[in-house]
């Protein structure tokens, strides 16, 4: 499993990098056809992306990795992962290296989650030499475009979870193992505003600032925050010159609530700040993207998932327990198609997103003999 994720993370895979998430996808399907059943590499929907100017194009990222085993089978689960980083190509962090020798590894994506789908990939084919499997079909779903939020992959995460008794989701644990439980929803908006050019000398009363407005809705937009409801206003692209007033600006910004009931209102407000502030500043906003993935309740069905996953790391001499988080993942889009899901298998880790993201060797083989127990356990009807 080390050596896997050795040789996976010397692979540059970061979400926009379609030549590296191609060869990380033939890896991977090399890798799972180890397994029974059929390997696929998927084309994902395109996604609509506004770019700096404001122009709006269907873009499609990297294939995703499909695998169906056994469909007859009574028992039908899903498991998940993502082969994308957030470290694209020219980022300096590219290369693994020893922290403490054999025991604590740093890299791109050691955790988040290459090391995931190493877990994946050998407590399946732990099971596969369990007689008990028979009674098991699940589907596998790597997909290429998570750290940007799964818009091209959700249609077939939202497929492959149709009438799955349970998933698991292979996000890394932290350090102390902890699990996530209940995560937020999260929304990414680009809002696009245009106004009116003019000479910001000679008639700037004939001009409409778009800069102006966007940062009025940035404002307006962070009020919203409270308890249950963050928002970051995250960026402001557009401007020019300095003797033109300018007419485009694009604000990106994030939502994440913690209900569905604070999303809808959140929803409301967002409507209601975008045409007041275009009547204030006579602009022309267009409100681009959306809520994509909703927040995720623990509820009796997920509890019941996690006190399997607790029983069998008992068994391991494992403590296991769970607490909310303020990040999202697949598991969120997992849940809202009502399918129970615990959405941190993978390895214990830490620091992801940054340069100093670091793997806990011995929890590769930890995690693994630990969704192999769960994996047996449901199979049996738990």
């Amino acid at each position: 499993m080390l050596e896997q994720v050795l040789a996976w993370s010397a692979i540059n895979s970061g979400s926009a990098n379609l030549a590296g998430l191609a060869l990380m996808g033939e890896v991977l399907s090399d890798a799972f056809s180890a397994l029974p059943g059929e390997v696929a590499l998927v084309e994902g929907d395109p996604v609509e992306q506004v770019d700096a100017a404001g122009q709006v194009d269907l873009v499609r990222n990297g294939r995703n990795l499909h695998l169906v085993v056994r469909p007859e089978a009574p028992v039908q689960l899903l498991l998940t992962g993502h082969m994308d980083t957030v470290y694209p190509v020219g980022h300096p962090f590219q290369e693994t290296r020893w922290i403490e020798p054999h025991t604590l590894l740093n890299g791109p994506g050691v955790a988040d989650m290459k090391g995931g789908i190493a877990v994946i990939l050998a407590a399946l084919g732990a099971i596969e030499q369990d007689p008990a499997a028979r009674n098991l079909g699940y589907e596998v779903v790597i997909n290429s475009d998570e750290e940007i939020g799964s818009g091209g992959s959700a249609g077939l995460i939202r497929r492959a979870a149709a009438g799955k008794r349970a998933a698991l989701t292979y996000e890394p644990a932290l350090p102390s193992g902890m699990l996530a439980g209940a995560r937020p929803g999260t929304g990414n908006f680009s809002l696009v505003v245009t106004g009116r050019a003019a000479h910001a000398g000679r008639n700037p009363e004939d001009g409409r600032n778009a800069i102006v407005a966007a940062a009025d809705l940035a404002v307006r937009l962070a009020a919203l925050r409270r308890p249950g409801l963050s928002v970051n206003p995250a960026r402001i692209d557009g401007g020019g010159p300095n003797n033109i007033v300018p007419d485009k600006a694009v604000l990106r910004v994030n939502l994440r609530p913690h209900d569905l009931a604070v999303q809808s209102e959140a929803s409301v407000a967002i409507g209601r700040i975008v045409e007041d502030v275009s009547r204030v500043h006579d602009v022309v906003i267009d409100t681009r993207g959306g809520f994509g993935r909703p927040p995720k309740p623990v509820d009796a069905r997920a509890e019941k998932l996690f006190d399997i996953v607790r029983e069998c790391g008992a068994q391991l001499g494992l403590e296991i327990a769970w607490q909310a988080t303020g990040g999202v993942c697949d598991g969120n889009n997992i849940a809202a198609c009502g399918v129970p899901v615990v959405d941190t298998m993978g390895v214990r880790g830490g620091a992801i997103h940054s340069p100093n993201e670091f793997l806990i060797v011995e929890s590769l083989v930890e995690r693994a003999q630990l969704s192999a127990l769960v994996l047996l356990k449901l199979a049996d009807g738990a």
